[in-house]
């Protein structure tokens, strides 16, 4: 008889350790004793997902085995919206990031960007409401133009190492984009422009 939990427990290790292949071979065994197990399905797409793009493969997996606990359900329409924003649906997209914010808002100190930006004209500048806030509170992006306007700010006003930390946070859900893509690339500029 099939230990269940313990090939469970190897494959996890191999796609922790970026063993795909050996992950996916042993999720499909899995798999194979219980064909309509939706948890089960999930990890081998996951080692799907990994072979076109590692960084989100990881993050879905580690999302998804924390939040299947709390939330069954919750857990498994989040990595479907996830891979359906990922192929390009815009829409599904700019929910996910409303969701993200929303939530951020709730659970963490954080400000709403419209709120910053109100603060923004009290305080008279950028740089000075930022500075209000940046050790006490995150600002809170809902939508891919804030967040666009949000760094270019950033950049313009000297905060390059918060600048590349939002790029980054919300590089895995606008892998690629355009816009992003070129706040990169003047972010880089401007550091080779200081170091010459």
């Amino acid at each position: 008889m099939i230990d269940i939990n313990k090939l469970l427990d190897k494959a996890h290790g191999f796609f922790v350790g970026c063993e795909y292949d050996k992950a996916l071979f042993l999720y499909s065994q899995v798999s194979s004793t219980n064909p309509t197990n939706l948890e089960y399905q999930i990890y081998a797409l996951f080692c799907d997902i990994a072979y076109e793009d590692e960084q989100r493969a990881q993050n879905l997996f580690d999302y998804f085995t924390v939040q299947k606990d709390i939330n069954f359900e919750e857990a498994v329409q989040y990595v479907q919206d996830s891979i359906n924003a990922f192929d390009g649906d815009a829409e599904l997209l700019a929910k996910m990031v409303q969701d993200v914010a929303t939530q951020t808002i709730e659970t963490l100190e954080a400000i709403d960007y419209e709120d910053f930006l109100e603060l923004e004209t009290s305080r008279g500048s950028f740089k000075t409401a930022y500075e209000d806030i940046m050790f006490s509170t995150k600002v809170a992006i809902q939508s891919k133009e804030n967040l666009v306007d949000f760094i270019n700010k950033l950049i313009e006003n000297g905060f390059d190492t918060t600048a590349y930390s939002y790029l980054d946070m919300f590089n895995e859900i606008f892998s690629y984009d355009k816009d992003l893509t070129e706040l990169y690339e003047k972010l880089e500029s401007k550091n080779i422009d200081t170091n010459q």
